[in-house]
C-alpha cells in the first residue's frame, strides 16, 4: 500500500491533503502550525506536529514512498527536502518553489527534489495560456460568438464522422458558455454502424438538414472539420460564414469572421480540448467521450499523423470521459449490406502490383466503400486499396495505404479532381464522380462496369504513377489555361472518349492548376466513414 507524507500547511498542502485523503493508501502530514495541524486530525487525517526540516521529526514519521515538500517558505523548503533526502533516500520527494525562491534555492530544490513545482514557471504557463497564442485565439473565438445574433448554426461535413461530430457539439457547449444557443446540423447521412452508435448512446441531439435548406432562421453559421461552405457540405456557396474550426490543410483561402486552421494536430476535437480547456470548461461525460473517440478515430487509434497536442488532449479527457460508453461504440453490429459490399470487393479484387482496386456496383451504403478498402489493405503485400461503387447518380471512391509514400490525398485531386471532387489524408481519402447520362444505364450492365473500369481504374492508376497535379486531355477547350471562364466538359463525352480509345479519358501530365478541387481531409466524395 502506498504511503504519503505531505510538510507543511498552506493552500497548496491542504489542496495536496484534499486530493490525496481521497485515494488509496496512507496519508500523514508533519507541519509545525499546531491550529492547523488541529483542524486536519478533526477532519480525520492523521497529523503532526513538529518540524519539517529536522530528521528526528522525520523519523518518528512511518517510512513514506512519496513526500510533498509544500510549506510556504521557499528556504524551509530547501531545508527540509535535504533532510527528506537524508532520512528517506528511496522515497519519491516533489518540492515546492514558491514565487520568491531564489535561483540559487531553485537550483538546490531541483537538485534534491524528483520532481520540482515551479510557481513562477505555473504562473508564467497560465498566462500565457491566456494572453499567448492560445488566449487570443480563444477571446476572438468568444469575441465571435457573442457577436452572432440569434442562434447559431455549428455545421460539419457531409455524412459526419466522430471527429466531427463530437467537434461540433464542443463548440456548441462553448457557444452555451458565452450565452449562445447553437444547434449541430449535418448534410447526408449517419449510416456506419459506429457513427451511429456513438451519437446514440451518447445522446447527442443533432439536426439533419434536406439539401437546398436555408439557414435564414439562424443569426451565424460555424464550420468544423471542414472550412469551405457548399464543398461537402449542402451549405450554398455563397453561405456567409461566422466561424472555421479545422485540422485539414485548405487548398484555397478560408473567408469566415473567424477561422482556426491548424494542421498540424491530428483531429478537429484536440483543438475544441484547447478552447475548453482554456476557458476553464469541464466538459461533460458525454462531451468528453466523444472527444476522446474522435482524436482516437482520426489518428487512426494514434497512428496516423498524431501529434503531442492529441495525446496532452487525450489525457486531459481520459479522467471526464466513459470507458464503458466507447466499449459499446466500437461493439456494433455490421448490416447485411454492408457485409455483402465487403465480399463484392474481395471477390471481384484486381491486383495492380502493391495495389488492389475493385468495384462493387450499387450501394446501398456509402460507408461500407470505407470499410471494404480497409479490409482488403489487410491482405500481403498489399499497400494501396481502392474500392468504388454507385449510388444516386453518383460513383462514390474510397482509397486506403500503408507502408508507402504514395500521397493519396493528391493521387485521388489528380485523378478526379477535375470530373469531380477529391480529398483527402496520405494514407485515406475519398472522390465522387457524377455519373449524368450514364445514369441512365443499369448499374449491373457489362457496359458501364466497362466505362467505370476506364474511367476509375485507368485514371487512379496513371495518378499513381506521375504524383503531379494535372489537368486531363480534352477536358477544357482549347483556349482555357486554368483561369478562364471556360467549362469543364462532361462525364459523359470523357467516358465516350476513354471507351473509344482505352485511355484517352486520362492524364497527359499537363502541369495546369486544378479547376475544382476539395480542401476538406474527407475529400468531397468522402463517406461519414472516410476516416478509418
Amino acid at each position: 500500500m502506498t504511503a504519503r507524507l505531505v510538510l507543511g500547511t498552506g493552500s497548496l498542502a491542504g489542496s495536496l491533503v484534499t486530493e490525496l485523503r481521497e485515494r488509496r493508501g496512507r496519508l500523514a502530514v508533519l507541519a509545525d502550525d499546531e491550529n492547523a495541524v488541529r483542524t486536519l486530525r478533526e477532519e480525520g487525517v492523521v497529523a503532526e506536529v513538529g518540524d519539517p526540516t529536522d530528521e528526528a521529526a522525520l523519523r518518528e514519521c512511518r517510512r513514506p514512498d512519496t513526500v510533498a515538500v509544500a510549506t510556504a517558505n521557499a528556504a524551509t523548503n530547501v531545508a527540509a527536502a535535504e533532510a527528506v533526502a537524508s532520512v528517506y533516500p528511496g522515497a519519491f520527494v516533489l518540492a515546492y518553489a514558491p514565487a520568491e525562491t531564489t535561483d540559487e534555492q531553485r537550483a538546490a530544490l531541483s537538485a534534491t527534489a524528483d520532481e520540482l513545482v515551479d510557481a513562477r514557471a505555473a504562473a508564467t504557463d497560465w498566462l500565457d495560456d491566456r494572453v499567448g497564442d492560445d488566449g487570443l485565439r480563444t477571446r476572438k473565438l468568444t469575441a465571435a460568438l457573442r457577436d452572432v445574433e440569434g442562434r447559431l448554426a455549428i455545421v460539419t461535413h457531409d455524412n459526419p464522422d466522430p471527429d466531427a461530430i463530437a467537434s461540433a457539439v464542443a463548440l456548441a457547449r462553448i457557444a452555451e458558455a458565452t450565452g449562445v444557443e447553437a444547434d449541430v446540423c449535418y448534410f447526408g447521412n449517419i449510416t456506419h454502424q459506429e457513427n451511429r452508435a456513438f451519437v446514440n448512446l451518447l445522446e447527442f441531439d443533432l439536426s439533419r438538414l434536406e439539401p437546398g435548406a436555408e439557414l435564414s432562421e439562424y443569426g451565424g453559421v460555424a464550420l468544423v472539420d471542414h472550412s469551405r461552405p457548399g464543398v461537402n457540405d449542402g451549405l450554398a456557396e455563397e453561405t456567409a460564414v461566422d466561424i472555421v474550426i479545422d485540422h485539414h490543410p485548405p487548398r484555397y483561402p478560408v473567408e469566415a469572421r473567424f477561422v482556426d486552421l491548424r494542421s498540424d494536430v491530428g483531429a478537429t476535437s484536440t483543438l475544441l480540448v484547447d478552447y475548453l480547456r482554456t476557458l476553464d470548461i469541464t466538459p461533460s461525460r458525454e462531451v468528453a467521450t466523444g472527444l476522446l473517440f474522435g482524436i482516437r478515430i482520426d489518428t487512426d487509434e494514434y497512428t496516423r499523423e498524431v501529434s503531442v497536442a492529441d495525446f496532452e488532449a487525450t489525457a486531459y479527457l481520459v479522467p471526464h470521459a466513459d470507458a464503458g460508453t466507447l466499449d459499446r461504440i466500437e461493439s456494433p453490429s455490421m448490416s447485411a449490406d454492408t457485409l455483402d459490399t465487403i465480399a463484392r470487393a474481395i471477390s471481384d479484387r484486381q491486383r495492380h502490383g502493391p495495389a488492389l482496386l475493385s468495384g462493387v456496383g450499387e450501394l446501398t451504403d456509402r460507408d461500407a466503400l470505407a470499410q471494404a478498402a480497409d479490409r482488403l489493405l489487410d491482405l500481403e503485400d498489399v499497400t494501396t486499396t481502392l474500392v468504388y461503387g454507385i449510388m444516386d447518380g453518383t460513383i462514390y471512391v474510397s482509397a486506403r495505404a500503408r507502408g508507402t509514400d504514395l500521397d493519396l490525398g493528391e493521387t485521388l485531386r489528380d485523378a478526379f479532381g477535375q470530373i469531380g471532387s477529391a480529398g483527402g489524408h496520405a494514407d485515406m481519402a475519398g472522390a465522387q464522380i457524377s455519373l449524368g447520362l450514364l445514369d441512365a444505364i443499369d448499374a449491373d450492365d457489362e457496359s458501364l462496369s466497362e466505362i467505370l473500369d476506364a474511367i476509375v481504374t485507368d485514371r487512379f492508376l496513371d495518378a499513381m504513377g506521375s504524383r503531379n497535379h494535372r489537368v486531363l486531355t480534352g477536358l477544357y477547350p482549347d483556349d482555357y489555361h486554368g483561369t478562364g471562364p471556360g467549362e469543364p466538359l462532361s462525364l459523359d463525352r470523357i467516358a465516350g472518349a476513354a471507351v473509344g480509345s482505352g485511355r484517352d479519358g486520362a492524364d497527359d501530365g499537363s502541369d495546369e492548376p486544378d479547376a475544382t478541387d476539395d480542401d476538406t481531409a474527407d475529400g468531397g466524395g468522402a463517406t461519414d466513414d472516410e476516416r478509418r
